[in-house]
C-alpha cells in the first residue's frame, strides 16, 4: 500500500510504501498536550517503508529522556510522526491524505482521560497500556 501525508500548511510531505499497523488512540495527559486534543490517533510504521518527500528542513524534533519523541512542522505546528531512538516509529493518522484501510483497534490510558471525554461502550479500552498483540 502506498500512502502519503502532509502537515497543515503542506510544506512537509512524506510517503509510506507499506501497511500501517496497530492503530491506537492514547488518552494520557501527555498525548492530550502533544496533540492538543482529547487523544492521539496513531499507527505504527516500518521505518524502512517511510520517506520524507519535502520540507525535512522544517521539521522540529522533541525527544524525551527515554528516547521517545515527536516530529512536527515548525511552520504550522502539525505533529506528523513519533520517533524512538532517532527513527520513525509511527505516524499521526490525521495527517494522512488517503484512507489507510484500518481502524483504531484500541484505546489506551483511558484511566487518565480528560474528565470531559466520554469513551464509547463496546470498544477495546485499557486503563493503561494494552497487552502485546491485542
Amino acid at each position: 500500500m502506498k500512502l502519503t501525508g502532509e502537515c497543515f500548511c503542506g510544506e512537509v510531505k512524506y510517503r509510506i510504501d507499506g501497511a500501517l499497523k496497530d492503530a491506537r488512540s492514547c488518552h494520557c495527559s501527555r498525548c492530550r498536550k502533544a496533540f492538543s486534543s482529547q487523544a492521539s490517533a496513531y499507527a505504527l510504521v516500518n521505518p524502512e517503508e517511510f520517506e520524507w518527500l519535502s520540507g525535512f528542513d522544517l521539521l522540529t524534533t522533541y525527544a524525551s529522556q527515554h528516547g521517545f519523541g515527536l516530529q512536527f512542522c515548525s511552520k504550522c505546528g502539525s505533529t506528523l510522526c513519533g520517533i524512538y531512538a532517532g527513527k520513525i516509529h509511527g505516524i499521526t493518522l490525521g495527517c494522512l491524505n488517503e484512507n489507510p484501510e484500518l481502524e483504531i483497534g484500541k484505546h489506551i490510558f483511558v484511566g487518565s482521560k480528560a474528565s470531559w471525554e466520554v469513551i464509547p461502550e463496546n470498544i477495546n479500552s485499557y486503563e493503561m497500556h494494552a497487552p502485546e498483540n491485542t
